[in-house]
């Protein structure tokens, strides 16, 4: 008598982009059961045209998503990091990596990001597995598919050091790329290099252009009031003031979630910022009582900031809301949602602050990257009296 072993029907995860950004593609053969739970994912959406689910990569996380998909189905994880899932399907012959999504819809090899011909093999499942953040993956796809088209004849492993040095060089004369840009485009070459191919990274030591030490922009006291009393909207209001009161990067006021507001300690948590790194800044009296007006008018569920469709707000529409609030309020500086926290430094230092707490409050490695605002403060230099005022001309 033959016994029926019932498995849990399977899930595959795959990375890919979908207007633009990076995402976490889930297919899977029609259930219900599944479908159901994928429904209560924060952030999560459904690609009509090409009929599968998806997360947007900035808000994935593996030991999140386990607990949630385990228990309807297996999940085919290949591509990222996550050594717990793979010695729990040791041995599972269902477990079959990037040919699961090939099984489940025949055909459909062009909506694998793997099987782009321009990216070389394992370059994008390398980058997810370091955990690189979603705006540094799509920054090294795209120049290293430039690199590969550029030698869309040759072998790539065949590619000398000094062809690359020559391309990059072809690229400054042509194109008059930036030495920032040069600079990402040589960490995406040599990130194939040495984390694909896995040659010493003195192979590949590239000719760096020297880095420009050029001064943030800074907002005064009376234009960053300005801008937020020129943002009449409640919920445009509270971004811009979350951001000049914790100094934070757009992509951290993304990441916020209705628990990392402390009302208590007066603080915001940052978590998984930039350097993987954990954080507390500070949160303002005024913004309190602003973000419980907004808590009552818009009830976002998980993130602090919600877009329609209950899942993350965007980065541009941050942009959009700061630069009609500049617009409205009349000042012509170039500035952007990262001047807010330029400004926050900088007024910090003004009022007194101690650069050491500063670094801390902001999150930088070391006290090199928080002495730029020494440069920009102009209220230590406003004391000083010109030599030139002390001479008797006329």
């Amino acid at each position: 008598m033959k016994t029926t072993v019932n498995r849990k029907p399977s899930i595959e995860l795959l990375p890919g982009y979908l207007n633009g950004e990076l995402i976490v593609k889930i297919y899977f053969e029609y259930n219900k059961q599944i479908i159901d739970v994928i429904k209560t994912i924060p952030g999560r959406g459904w690609n009509q045209v090409d009929r599968y689910w998806y997360v947007k990569a900035e808000s994935f996380d593996m030991s999140s998503f386990m607990p949630i998909l385990s228990p309807v189905a297996q999940v085919n994880s290949s591509g990222f990091d996550n050594p717990a899932m793979d010695s729990d399907h040791k041995g599972d012959t269902n477990y079959s990596g990037p040919k699961a999504q090939q099984a489940l819809y025949p055909g459909s090899k062009s909506d694998n990001p793997t099987s782009d011909d321009n990216i070389p093999p394992q370059y994008l499942e390398k980058l997810l597995r370091k955990r690189y953040s979603p705006n540094t993956i799509k920054t090294y796809v795209s120049y290293i598919k430039s690199f590969v088209t550029e030698f869309q004849d040759r072998s790539l492993e065949s590619i000398t050091t000094q062809e690359i040095n020559d391309y990059i060089l072809g690229l400054i004369r042509k194109k008059g790329i930036s030495a920032s840009q040069q600079n990402q485009r040589i960490n995406a070459i040599k990130f194939y290099y040495e984390q694909v191919l896995g040659r010493k990274k003195k192979y590949y030591h590239l000719n760096r252009p020297k880095k420009e030490k050029r001064l943030p922009n800074v907002l005064t006291v009376e234009e960053v009031e300005q801008i937020i009393k020129h943002c009449t909207n409640l919920k445009h209001k509270c971004i811009l003031m979350t951001l000049y009161s914790g100094g934070l990067r757009r992509s951290e006021l993304i990441n916020l979630k209705i628990t990392d507001i402390d009302t208590q300690r007066m603080l915001i948590r940052i978590t998984r910022s930039k350097g993987k790194k954990d954080r507390h800044t500070l949160l303002s009296e005024k913004l309190v009582r602003l973000l419980r007006d907004y808590y009552r008018w818009y009830k976002p569920k998980l993130w602090l900031f919600e877009g329609q469709g209950g899942g993350q707000y965007s980065a541009t529409s941050i942009e959009n809301i700061f630069r009609k609030a500049l617009k409205k309020a009349q000042i012509e500086k170039h500035a952007t949602p990262h001047t807010l926290r330029h400004s926050f430094a900088t007024h910090l230092l003004e009022q007194g602050i101690n650069l050491r707490y500063i670094q801390e409050i902001l999150g930088h490695s070391s006290t090199k990257t928080t002495e730029i605002y020494t440069h920009v403060s102009s209220k230590q230099l406003t004391k000083i009296q010109n030599p030139l005022d002390k001479l008797h001309t006329d």
